[in-house]
């Protein structure tokens, strides 16, 4: 008798579907997993947020701010800018905090708010500024971040966003490594609602402490006129957003009445001359 080998009606150890079919809805399945944790997580966030406490959110800022150290070659612009930011809190702001002012020596055109009620201000910034009316709206529009607690929020989500990466695929991954990295503040952009609140709320501050908001769209006018837009920061993270800006800021300034008036200029040298707005 001859032997004819059958081919076997099932194997429980061969699967019947494509493995590339069975990898895409398991990557898949685990993206809308993480997708929606994140989503969820994300507005917890924004619920908790509101509810820290200044005090509390110092402790939260200490592992940031601990590495900030002004050099004594910055002491004078240092003092000049902490006077600015301390007359802002006691006018116009009031906010619950101790404004501390870094300066950090770096060609960075760009300055940021930290937990804690920190401001960093990058002397690239410094020489790039033509008048003390477009440093009060920079110092305004970071008091800003920091009223509407956007840098906790922003630090929230991405601390979600890294926990998610970590769970999914492990803590030692190159997602991880490049999130964990995405996290320096200094480098966070914000939302473009966020920005535009921030810059309603330097605005406000410009007015509040010169009585009319000359200088408020020069410097996004400067780099709106810039070819190049590496090294400027949050400010002008996306350079046609910058016409935009400026128009929502003449057009806040019209509906406010703010009245328009003259440049004062920086205290110490500078190459950039304040010129009329």
């Amino acid at each position: 008798m001859k032997y004819t080998p059958r081919r076997l009606a099932a194997n429980v150890n061969v699967t019947p579907v494509s493995p590339l079919k069975e990898l895409a809805v398991l990557v898949g399945g685990l993206l809308v997993i993480g997708v929606g944790v994140y989503i969820l997580l994300g507005l917890a966030v924004d619920m908790i947020t509101p509810r820290i406490s200044p005090a509390l959110e110092k402790k939260i800022a200490s592992p940031f701010v601990h590495s900030f150290k002004d050099s004594e070659d910055t002491r004078n612009q240092r003092l000049y800018v902490q006077a600015l930011v301390d007359d802002l809190q006691a006018r116009c702001t009031h906010l619950p905090y101790d404004i501390k002012v870094h300066i950090i020596q770096s060609s960075q055109i760009n300055a940021a708010a930290f937990p804690g009620g920190h401001i960093l201000v990058f002397t690239g910034l410094l020489t790039s500024v033509s008048s003390e009316n477009e440093l009060i709206f920079i110092l305004g529009h970071e008091l800003g971040h920091i009223a509407h607690r956007d840098h906790l929020r922003k630090l929230g989500r991405g601390l979600v966003l890294l926990s998610i990466s970590a769970m999914l695929l492990g803590s030692d991954n190159a997602v991880s490594d490049l999130l964990s990295k995405g996290l320096n503040l200094t480098e966070m952009g914000f939302s473009r609602q966020q920005e535009s609140q921030a810059d309603a709320y330097g605005l406000d501050s410009l007015y509040c402490d010169f009585g009319h908001v000359a200088g408020a769209t020069r410097f996004f006018s400067k780099m709106e006129k810039s070819h190049a837009t590496a090294g400027w920061g949050h400010f002008f993270s996306s350079h046609p957003e910058n016409a935009r800006r400026i128009t929502q800021l003449k057009k806040l300034a019209a509906a406010h009445g703010y009245p328009r008036g003259k440049l004062k200029p920086l205290p110490f040298p500078n190459n950039n001359k304040a010129g009329a707005d």
